[in-house]
């Protein structure tokens, strides 16, 4: 077949003379493409008689495959010349000393929440969510807090701002977590275990009292629960949280309009050379307020007092993380100081586990 010759030459010189893929591209379409002149040349070969395709067939194969393997030779150079070219742009010295990257720190309040969730959720205890802004009734109507009660003083409650002839019911920020028992109570009624942390609100602020600061509710109700019960899940819970082998509990008589009887709840500890030790030693610190639920609480959730009773206590998640771990001052919860941080933080993969530790 004419041209044989010609076709070599000129595609081989311009395969050696491809500068980069895209050029090398543009050749193997034009000579091997659908539309490339060496397959055009392929499909001449139907109309050859037998003797000619004898000859050309054979030659235009070994033409296709000398051009397709020039191709693939010039690509495999321009790789290996683009590899070096960006070798010698792009270097880095193993033998530098390796940069830390930057660390974030978990705060203690969001580490105290998840040690509280991994003890309780190993008592059967569920997390129960609410609103921050509450209506008067749930805050306080629906938890037996009378009307006169100085709770619901503007001195101590932040109420939300409401036009001049808005008959509304009024909403306040929450002042306690307790209303989640009420939503809890109402959405999956009884028997019922479920802790509440959350933000709460009061106007207070001094070194252990801060307008904004974080509680956890706890309820349980069913058939026969008792003070005793209360009981040993606080002392588990004291134990499992402060990390230690054995704790001492004392309830003392209180009032909260929300449970009868009330209890407040100290530990034992002691104070030797200013370092905090519970379980051991002749005082005693107040932690939580306690009790059992009361007949009215239980009916504004829905749930019948005859049938069913229970326990409920509370705390406040900052102040026993003051405790477990050494902070001083509450105001520098919310401080945003870095350096605060730094110290008192825990690292972000370190999460907490009973089996594993919960302050590791």
């Amino acid at each position: 077949m004419d041209g044989i010759s010609e076709l070599r030459a000129r595609y081989l010189d311009q395969v050696a003379g491809a500068a980069d893929a895209d050029a090398l591209e543009a050749v193997r379409l034009a000579a091997l493409g659908k539309k490339g002149e060496i397959s055009l040349k392929m499909r001449e070969l139907g109309r050859m008689t037998p003797e000619e395709r004898q000859t050309a067939g054979p030659a235009l194969n070994g033409l296709k495959a000398e051009i397709d393997s020039a191709l693939r030779a010039r690509r495999a150079a321009l790789e290996d010349a683009a590899l070096d070219a960006r070798l010698q742009a792009e270097w880095l010295d193993v033998t530098l000393p390796g940069r830390p990257r930057p660390r974030g720190s978990i705060h203690p309040v969001s580490q105290v929440m998840d040690e509280l969730t991994a003890i309780f959720g190993d008592m059967g205890f569920s997390v129960a969510e609410g609103p921050q802004i509450e209506s008067d009734w749930y805050n306080f109507d629906a938890l037996n807090i009378a009307p006169e009660h100085p709770a619901r003083q503007e001195h101590d409650t932040f109420f939300m701002h409401r036009a001049a002839g808005d008959n509304r019911p009024p909403h306040v920020l929450r002042t306690h977590t307790s209303p989640v028992q009420i939503r809890a109570m109402q959405d999956q009624g009884a028997p019922l275990r479920v802790i509440a942390p959350g933000r709460v609100y009061r106007m207070d602020m001094d070194q252990t009292h801060a307008p904004m600061f974080h509680q956890v509710e706890g309820l349980a109700i069913d058939r026969a629960i008792t003070m005793a019960q209360l009981k040993w899940t606080l002392e588990e819970f004291c134990r499992a949280f402060f990390e230690v082998d054995e704790v001492e509990l004392r309830f003392r008589a209180s009032h909260f309009p929300f449970t009868e009887p009330s209890a407040e709840v100290d530990i034992r500890c002691s104070w030797a050379d200013g370092q905090l030790r519970i379980g051991e030693g002749d005082s005693w610190m107040e932690i939580l307020g306690s009790g059992m639920v009361h007949p009215h609480v239980l009916r504004a959730g829905g749930i019948d007092p005859e049938q069913w009773q229970g326990f409920a206590f509370g705390m406040g998640i900052d102040r026993i993380a003051m405790l477990k771990y050494g902070i001083p001052d509450l105001r520098a919860f919310f401080d945003s100081d870095l350096r605060w941080l730094r110290h008192y933080g825990f690292a972000a993969l370190d999460l907490p586990d009973l089996p594993g530790g919960l302050s590791r």
